[in-house]
C-alpha cells in the first residue's frame, strides 16, 4: 500500500494544492480567512472568560496570559477535530472518485493530513508572531511542540482511519463521532483552567488522551517550559495502537470499500 501511495505522490500534492486554492476561491481576502474563525473564537472566549480565569493562572501577570493559554489549547483542538472529522467521512465523501479512478484509497487520508497541516501552519505562524509582539515567545522550548503535535496527529489520523473504514459499512459512525466531539471539547482543558476543577474530577479527566497533549502545549507557550515527557507516554502508546488498528482494519476491508460505497 505504501508503494502505491508513493507512486501517486504527485496526485496527493496536487490535490492538497487544489484544495487550498479552492477553499478561498472567489474570496477577496484569500488565505486570510484561514485565521478568521479561530481568531473570532479566541476573541470571544477571551472577552468572556479572561477576567474570570485570571485568578486561576497564578504567577502570570501578563494581560495576555489567558489568551496564550486559550490559543495553545484551541489551535491544537482545531487541528485534531479537522483531522478526525474529515478522516471519518473521507471514503464516503469521495465515493465517486474511488469508483471511477484507480487511486490508492490510503492517499485520501494523506491529502487530509497535508491539507490540515498547511492550514494549521498558517494559523500557528500568526500565533507565534503574536507571541513575539507581546514579548511572550517561549524561546527554544517551542521546538518541543513538534513531537507533541506529532503525537496529536498520529492519534487523530489513527482514530480517523479506523472510524473512516468502519463508517463505509455503518454510516452512523460519522454522526456519532460528531456528537462525541461536542462533549470531548469540554472534557479537555481548553477554555477552563485545570486548577479550577475539583481534584477528583481533574484526576478522572486525565484519562482523556488529549488532556496531557493540550497541557504540554499550554506549558510550552505559556510557561516557557519543556513538557514532562512521561505524561505523554499514555497518549503516545494509544496513538501507536490506533494507527496499527486503523491500518489493520483498512487492509482487511480495503477490497470491500468500493462495493459498499
Amino acid at each position: 500500500m505504501l508503494r502505491d501511495v508513493w507512486a501517486f505522490r504527485g496526485f496527493i500534492l496536487s490535490s492538497v494544492k487544489r484544495e487550498f486554492h479552492s477553499r478561498y476561491l472567489g474570496t477577496q481576502f484569500g488565505p486570510f480567512w484561514a485565521i478568521i474563525q479561530p481568531l473570532a473564537l479566541i476573541t470571544l472566549y477571551t472577552v468572556v472568560f479572561a477576567k474570570m480565569m485570571r485568578p486561576a493562572l497564578p504567577g502570570h501577570d501578563s494581560p495576555f496570559a489567558y489568551s496564550i493559554y486559550l490559543c495553545a489549547g484551541l489551535l491544537s483542538w482545531t487541528l485534531f477535530s479537522e483531522l478526525l472529522g474529515r478522516s471519518v467521512s473521507i471514503f464516503v465523501h469521495h465515493a465517486n472518485l474511488l469508483k471511477k479512478v484507480n487511486v490508492p484509497k490510503l492517499s485520501l487520508p494523506l491529502i487530509v493530513v497535508f491539507s490540515s497541516l498547511l492550514h494549521h501552519a498558517i494559523v500557528m505562524g500568526i500565533f507565534l508572531g503574536f507571541l513575539l509582539l507581546t514579548g511572550s515567545f517561549p524561546g527554544w522550548a517551542v521546538v518541543a511542540a513538534v513531537p507533541v503535535i506529532a503525537i496529536l496527529i498520529a492519534f487523530a489520523v489513527g482514530l480517523g482511519i479506523l472510524c473512516g473504514t468502519v463508517n463505509v459499512f455503518y454510516r452512523d459512525v460519522e454522526q456519532a463521532v460528531g456528537l462525541v466531539m461536542q462533549f470531548w471539547f469540554w472534557l479537555t482543558p481548553i477554555v477552563y483552567v485545570t486548577k479550577a476543577l475539583p481534584d477528583f474530577l481533574a484526576q478522572l479527566l486525565q484519562w482523556n488522551p488529549l488532556w496531557p497533549i493540550v497541557r504540554a502545549l499550554q506549558g510550552i507557550f505559556l510557561e516557557n517550559r519543556l513538557p514532562q515527557w512521561s505524561t505523554l507516554a499514555y497518549p503516545a502508546l494509544l496513538s501507536a495502537a490506533l494507527v496499527y488498528l486503523g491500518m489493520v482494519a483498512f487492509a482487511r476491508l480495503n477490497g470491500e470499500i468500493v462495493d459498499e460505497l
